[in-house]
């Protein structure tokens, strides 16, 4: 029986090579813009009290200077006149102990009853917000048998606080497309599984007898001495795949084995990854046919992914062939999680970590510092649960695997390290977003996660992005009220200098044609170009006034330009209006200018 303290793998890169697979072995084992989609008016989080359930009572703020901010009688009539225009019967009910209104919406309305009376109230410029009275219940700990081992999903120190998005969304209705090694049988994962595709078109890495063809099972990937490199040792297989997807949608609350992050998504298998690797040129046609795009001679693909997870990689930087596929994939709304890459090294030198339009993921411990395996840099967007199981086996990753040597053999689970394990803690966490709300661009995606991230409570030198992951804060984020986080977009391209250590100059954008407030997601993209931006702060203000702080000036910052998407939850704020991009150089020496800005509403 092959443990994963036995394990030691290094896989060639045959182009893009494999990945980032890391064991309880102390080595790595290589395992190898926006188009919106259409959405609801009132997205389903904003209309039930709890998932699948339609709110009952809405719960409606309104602004300070309103009537029915302090009369009862003025919201009374307010409901009345609301539900009048919605053609339903709504009631004041009381006042609550916050200044909101409590308004009861009748009985057995649908959610797209419940959704015609939220749309009137976000209509009304008098309404701060108004959100369904939820229904709250004891946060239940997932009965499958391994989760108290699943450190990764819920412990204080550096977990990545997945049960508290649990309440709002599970990923039903999303599917991930892993891109690895395939799927081999497992029991705790199997009903999450949907149809997939075989991509390696060498037969002898294929080691299945065969080129491409529509199963996309796993027949192990192990070697034989000297197979895949001269010196290389024997390997056994790894059942990569399989684990990466075991972390994203094992079954849940199934009374067995562990828990998956999205255990409501589905996960189709791609396989790219077999002996001593996978080529770029396979990888290529994953990635294009995951997200919805034509490869000549694959049939159609019926389980289009919104999120994809490639636990891969090989040496040197992004080429432009895997670019132009990752973009193209972005392009139809198709979100994009890769591994930083486990040599301890810049991740900017391997692909495809240092592709553009990707969310790159280091790889953390359960003190919450970057794992010592785990690359880091200016390329690395946010960090994530890998583990390190060098001293301590537990203290890695529990996922679904197999027990087989070479070929499969009794289904098992095991702890492996690797930021192989931690990118799919990520796309698990953005199809949960993507459940949650599925207006949400794959910018939007990557924004409110770096957003909404916390600081690793450990150390990371090198850099390892935003922080590290928190899903119950992303996923409330994004699934708040406020309106829709995709579609109206608002530009300024007057250029402004940025005087060097000197007062805040500002960049204004008027708004007008929106009704209602902003949204809890409100996009603002900055494009600005600076010769030291850790100098910089940058704030976005409200038409009101209110400010929002967008960067703050940090010594560590000693990049050049400003050229990011922030995600600001600006449900209070009125959406009509000028608003203002703030930007003050704090020391001296250097300057800049912003080039351009915008607002997507």
């Amino acid at each position: 029986m092959r443990t994963s303290t036995s394990l030691r793998r290094k896989l060639i890169s045959v182009a893009a090579v494999s990945a980032a697979l890391f064991t309880a072995a102390t080595t790595s084992v290589a395992v190898a813009q926006d188009s919106p989609t259409q959405e609801a008016a009132v997205p389903a989080a904003q209309t039930e009290a709890a998932p699948g359930t339609p709110a009952e009572r809405l719960i409606v703020g309104y602004k300070s200077g309103a009537a029915e901010a302090k009369s009862n009688k003025a919201a009374e009539a307010d409901a009345a006149a609301k539900g009048e225009e919605a053609g339903e019967d709504l009631d004041f009910q009381r006042r609550l102990g916050s200044g909101a209104a409590l308004v009861d919406l009748g009985e057995s309305l649908s959610r797209t009853d419940v959704a015609d009376v939220v749309a009137e109230y976000r209509a009304d410029p008098q309404v701060a917000y108004v959100v369904p009275d939820r229904l709250n219940k004891p946060l239940a700990t997932p009965n499958d048998t391994e989760y108290s081992k699943q450190w990764d999903l819920f412990e204080t120190t550096a977990g990545m606080n997945v049960p508290g998005a649990w309440d709002v969304a599970t990923g039903s209705g999303v599917t991930v497309a892993v891109i690895d090694t395939g799927y081999v049988t497992h029991s705790d994962l199997g009903a999450n599984i949907v149809a997939g595709y075989d991509f390696i078109s060498d037969a002898t890495v294929g080691n299945d007898g065969n080129g491409r063809d529509s199963n996309p099972a796993d027949p192990g990937d192990w070697t034989a001495a000297n197979e895949c490199a001269s010196g290389d040792p024997a390997y056994g297989s790894s059942w990569h795949g399989t684990h990466v997807a075991g972390t994203i949608a094992a079954v849940t609350n199934n009374g067995k084995g562990v828990a998956g992050i999205a255990y409501g998504a589905k996960v189709s298998p791609l396989r790219v990854l077999g002996k001593c690797g996978g080529y770029d040129s396979d990888i290529i046609d994953a990635i294009t046919w995951a997200s919805g795009g034509t490869v000549s001679g694959v049939p159609a693909n019926a389980n289009v992914a919104k999120v994809i997870n490639m636990s891969l990689g090989g040496g040197g930087a992004c080429s432009t062939a895997t670019q132009s596929a990752i973009n193209a994939a972005v392009n139809r709304g198709t979100t994009v999680v890769v591994a930083a890459g486990n040599s301890n090294a810049n991740a900017s030198g391997y692909s495809p970590a240092s592709c553009a339009n990707v969310i790159s993921v280091a790889a953390a411990d359960r003190q919450g510092n970057r794992s010592y395996y785990s690359n880091y840099g200016t390329v690395v967007d946010i960090a994530a649960p890998g583990g390190e199981t060098n001293s301590v086996a537990a203290n890695g990753i529990l996922s679904t695997l197999n027990s087989g040597a070479q070929g499969p053999s009794a289904e098992n689970y095991d702890y492996y390290q690797g930021t192989s394990m931690a990118a799919p803690h990520v796309a698990g966490l953005a199809a949960l977003m993507k459940s949650a709300n599925p207006a949400l661009t794959p910018a939007q995606i990557e924004s409110a996660i770096k957003t909404n991230s916390r600081a690793l409570p450990g150390t990371c030198s090198g850099g390892c992005g935003a922080g590290l992951a928190d899903a119950a804060k992303t996923v409330q984020a994004v699934s708040g009220s406020g309106g829709s986080t995709g579609g109206t977009t608002f530009t300024s391209t007057s250029a402004v200098s940025i005087p060097d250590n000197g007062s805040a100059i500002e960049s204004p954008i008027t708004v007008s044609g929106r009704s209602g407030n902003a949204p809890s997601a409100l996009q603002v993209g900055v494009d600005i170009t600076h010769t030291y931006r850790g100098d910089l702060v940058v704030d976005l203000v409200a038409p009101d006034g209110s400010t929002y702080r967008l960067k703050s000036a940090s010594s560590s910052d000693s990049a050049d330009n400003v050229i990011a998407t922030y995600t600001v939850n600006a449900a209070g704020e009125t959406a009509n209006g000028t608003w203002k991009l703030r930007v003050q150089d704090t020391a001296a020496q250097d300057t800049g200018r912003v080039n351009s800005w915008k607002l997507t509403f």
